[in-house]
């Protein structure tokens, strides 16, 4: 008897694989130790948050117990955190922001739900680079939407402007993007955005409705060897850019993320009320009180990326030592290698799984024929594992 729709009953098979890694990692834990399972399947940050977020617990421990010092908020945030946030994304997008174009939303997740159903009409199309965070195709349809993914260059991952061009008609109503990339590590660059921009503008201008270019930016504090990533904002009038906190203070499990609107964006009030009414209406109310606070608390304070990138390191070491082919990540904490023989990423992620390694095939992704790892896991597991990464692939292509 199922006792779900057949649109969950199929999403839940279309993100099985995700689920498998899951439960096979226990499982393996549970039969080798788990000192001897090498688990980058899931990206969960475990960099402890900086101190100041500890401080700013404390401090709120005594703030709380007054009336209502965790009581409803207006539906966009706190006035005053939005007001911060408007500050730093000012000096950070090139575009002088106030409070009112901030929306503090249930993480990056809540903020591409709560957008998607207020411009979403049925049958509306949102191009996306390929590959994608594989949740991203769900979001859009529980709208009625159509993701519509567009294949990104090879190993590199560059977005390929002509085929989003080619890719674009008149039901696309928004492009999103997500850079740092998650699970390439991609960041496209000042160039690429502009030749997107200019893609956006002349479709745009030819259906007689604006294409939205949404930026999905959690990872931006995350860019390696002083590499800058682009802001979208002044780029393009119609844009969008969202975030979250998860990673850059290693709180994913309280959920507190931002959309910010470009404030020329023509009836930006209707836009920005839209997106509050659906940030209430889809179960949110409003973004969590206790993540808004530590926000206001600690500032501009972000966690030591020094350690992501040590481990970065680590693991391009493990791989080249495995003969595995790879583009070194800009950003975030993904790789997103290349499978050693052929095209099915499922079967070599089921030969690493033999050797205790635990990834996630490229093909959830969007992208077969490679495979993604996440290195926010302690280095020396990322080390020890090379043995095993080269076994693997010496079974792959003794088969």
């Amino acid at each position: 008897m199922q006792l779900i729709s057949d649109q969950i009953a199929g999403y839940l098979e279309r993100s099985s694989w995700i689920r498998r890694m899951f439960e096979s990692g226990i499982e393996l834990k549970q039969q080798y130790g788990a000192e001897n399972v090498f688990d980058f399947s899931l990206g969960n940050p475990d960099v402890p948050p900086p101190a100041p977020v500890a401080d700013a617990l404390i401090a709120l421990s005594q703030e709380v117990v007054r009336p209502l010092g965790l009581g409803y908020m207006p539906n966009a945030g706190y006035p005053e955190v939005r007001t911060m946030l408007a500050q730093r994304l000012s000096s950070e997008q090139g575009v002088e922001l106030g409070p009112e174009h901030v929306v503090m939303t249930c993480g990056a997740a809540g903020a591409i739900n709560a957008f998607a159903r207020a411009v979403l009409e049925p049958a509306d199309e949102v191009v996306c680079p390929a590959p994608f965070f594989v949740e991203y195709g769900f979001y859009v349809e529980h709208y009625g939407g159509k993701l519509v993914p567009v294949k990104s260059t090879p190993l590199t991952f560059e977005l390929d402007v002509a085929a989003i061009d080619r890719a674009i008609t008149s039901k696309t109503r928004m492009v999103l993007i997500n850079s740092p990339n998650n699970p390439t590590g991609q960041i496209y660059t000042h160039d690429e955005i502009a030749s997107l921009v200019a893609v956006l503008e002349k479709h745009s201008e030819r259906h007689g409705r604006p294409i939205f270019l949404v930026s999905d930016e959690p990872y931006r504090f995350l860019a390696y060897d002083g590499i800058d990533v682009p802001p979208v904002l002044d780029a393009y009038p119609y844009s969008v850019v969202l975030g979250s906190y998860s990673k850059s203070l290693s709180m994913a499990g309280e959920r507190i993320g931002y959309l910010t609107v470009n404030p020329g964006i023509e009836d930006v009030e209707q836009l920005l009320a839209g997106i509050v009414f659906t940030n209430r209406t889809l179960g949110y109310v409003n973004a969590p009180a206790i993540g808004q606070r530590v926000l206001q608390h600690v500032g501009a304070v972000e966690v030591d990326t020094n350690i992501y990138d040590e481990r970065r390191r680590a693991m391009a070491d493990v791989l080249t030592g495995a003969g595995i082919q790879f583009t070194l990540p800009k950003g975030a904490f993904y790789f997103f290698p290349q499978i050693p023989v052929g095209d099915d990423d499922a079967a070599f992620v089921r030969t690493l799984m033999e050797e205790q390694v635990l990834a996630v095939p490229g093909s959830g992704f969007g992208y077969p024929g490679y495979f993604r790892l996440t290195f926010c896991i302690d280095k020396d597991i990322i080390e020890r594992s090379a043995e095993s990464f080269k076994r693997a692939v010496d079974k792959a292509r003794a088969e």
